[in-house]
């Protein structure tokens, strides 16, 4: 009667140690490959400086040579290290406006202030 409950307990280990000791869950990937096709915008840069005057909220900034650029409301400020700019920005600081040209239109992408 003993050897017969022990060969059960043991052919019910054999049954259950491939579980305890299997491995995890499987998945499967796979890849394709997908072509994207499109333009993209033309990025550029342009310098000039903080005008003198600037309504509030209001970034002026005059370009080397003709032209200006006003960004009006919360725009994308930046400084040099690439933190967010929330302070008041001078007269004259020196300033780099980067833009995308996309189709004849020019939007402006963000402002880094030096």
């Amino acid at each position: 009667m003993i050897t017969k409950t022990v060969v059960i307990s043991i052919a019910c280990c054999a049954l259950v140690a491939p579980l305890a000791f299997g491995q995890g869950s499987q998945t499967a990937t796979a890849t394709e490959q997908l072509t994207v096709t499109g333009t993209s915008p033309v990025i550029a840069v342009e310098g000039g400086e903080a005008a003198r005057y600037q309504p509030p909220k209001t970034l002026v900034v005059h370009q080397e040579g003709a032209g200006r650029y006003v960004l009006d409301g919360p725009g994308h400020v930046f400084n040099t290290k690439g933190e967010r700019v929330q302070s008041k920005i001078r007269p004259g600081a020196r300033v780099y406006v980067y833009y995308a040209n996309t189709g004849g239109t020019r939007t402006i992408d963000h402002v880094v202030v030096d």
